[in-house]
């Protein structure tokens, strides 16, 4: 076959905007989000629907479009190679494949391609249709060529059917959250919450529990007239109540209940029987995932657990509040004192109880710290010195600067924390 130079010219054009197509497509629904995508076929978009259809078998689209833009490529420089070896003879050819080279790589490849990663899903949706009758055209060819493919993989050991995505699900939504975060288009308060949501999957009763050191009880042969000055000094609507030891918990008292056994009784303190009026104890064991607790807190409409360990021994308390917290923050009302549990010093230090959990540091401050091994910053401190410091001694791991404080008995009450940044006088 035989090229005049005008034909050829407007067959390499042609070819250069198949070229345009195949590139661009591909770059765009690669690039797509699969979320938007579906967002869009939710809203009745049937060019989305499409894409993800095909998107299933996203090595035959791919591949589709790799041998077109192949073939086009290809047919393109034996056409121009043809027309221009007429003109200017053996020198056409090298003519014909530096101008081919250069028009494919801006008009074949980096200008569509450029367009479809700024304009992914509005580039995948509206090629669409044209997609899909190309991947029907080629899709027996490039069924053979996935057959060859896969068993040269299986030659040197690969096995890709039973690849799996090194990231989960959960994985891959918190990693966009920071993403569009650190872009500006999500604030931290935001972040914080739904990061709390994808959270709770990975904590356990015992990462937010309410310590027993930290617990409000009541003995049970208490006079009447001090439990009810219990209950209004601590600002608790239920308090645990417990008979011969803390360990030996028989109720639960309910601020409800109570003040009802008062009406009847025209104030009476002492005509009130405690064990009248105290509501069954629930127990539920420390290593609970919090996503089964929330669960069961809903099922069993009640918003306070007494938590166990697997001797069944009392760890701590557990309420709703606790797990909502998780997600929304700190829940403050009336009655709540004012957090003064980290207090920030003049040199950029930061002065924190010990007994603060390192969740609400990260979430406060941004600090990385890991809380695999300890719930709060104290126990951070003792896992990493292998030791229950004394006070003035000082620990640096994490980029961060650790001074004891002051310490009560062989609890770590105060710690001195510095960051890296501030230790550097920035």
């Amino acid at each position: 076959m035989t090229f005049t130079v005008g034909p050829a010219i407007v067959f390499v054009l042609v070819l250069l905007i198949l070229s345009a197509f195949f590139s661009g497509t591909e770059t765009g629904v690669t690039a797509a989000s699969r979320a938007r995508l579906t967002e869009l076929e939710r809203r009745g978009s049937w060019r989305a629907a499409i894409i993800l259809e095909l998107t299933k078998r996203r090595e035959r689209m791919i591949g589709a479009m790799l041998l077109g833009n192949t073939v086009v490529s290809i047919l393109g420089s034996a056409v121009a190679t043809a027309a221009l070896v007429k003109i200017f003879g053996d020198l056409g050819a090298v003519i014909a494949s530096v101008v081919m080279t250069v028009l494919i790589l801006i008009f074949g490849e980096v200008m569509p391609k450029t367009y479809a990663v700024t304009n992914p899903e509005k580039v995948a949706i509206t090629m669409a249709p044209l997609l899909k009758v190309v991947v029907a055209l080629f899709g027996p060819f490039i069924m053979a060529v996935e057959y060859v493919v896969q068993g040269l993989f299986r030659l040197f050991g690969a096995d890709l059917a039973n690849a799996d995505s090194a990231l989960s699900a959960h994985d891959e939504i918190r990693g966009a959250i920071d993403l569009h975060h650190k872009e500006g288009a999500v604030v931290a308060h935001d972040r914080n919450m739904l990061g709390g949501i994808l959270d709770l999957q990975d904590l356990e009763v015992a990462d937010i529990m309410v310590h027993r050191t930290k617990m409000n009880m009541v003995d049970a042969a208490s006079p009447m007239a001090d439990i009810i000055d219990t209950l209004l000094k601590t600002g608790n609507t239920r308090l645990p109540v417990w008979k011969e030891s803390p360990d030996n918990i028989v109720g639960v008292l309910h601020a409800k209940n109570l003040f009802a056994a008062l009406q009847k009784t025209g104030g009476d303190v002492t005509k009130i029987v405690l064990d009248d009026i105290l509501s069954p104890a629930w127990f539920v064991p420390d290593t609970r995932p919090l996503t089964d607790q929330l669960n069961a807190f809903l099922r069993r409409k009640t918003h306070f657990a007494i938590v166990v360990d697997e001797y069944g021994e009392v760890q701590g308390l557990i309420t709703l509040e606790d797990i909502i917290e998780e997600i929304v923050g700190d829940i403050k009302d009336e009655h709540d004192d004012v957090a003064k549990s980290v207090r920030k010093q003049a040199d950029g230090s930061y002065v924190v109880d010990g007994m603060v959990p390192l969740r609400d540091l990260k979430r406060a401050f941004g600090w990385q710290l890991p809380d695999d091994e300890a719930t709060t910053l104290a126990g951070l401190v003792i896992h990493e010195a292998r030791q229950i410091p004394d006070p003035g001694q000082v620990f640096n791991f994490h980029g961060f600067r650790f001074e004891i404080v002051r310490k009560r008995r062989q609890q770590i009450v105060a710690i001195k924390v510095t960051p890296a940044r501030s230790e550097a006088g920035e």
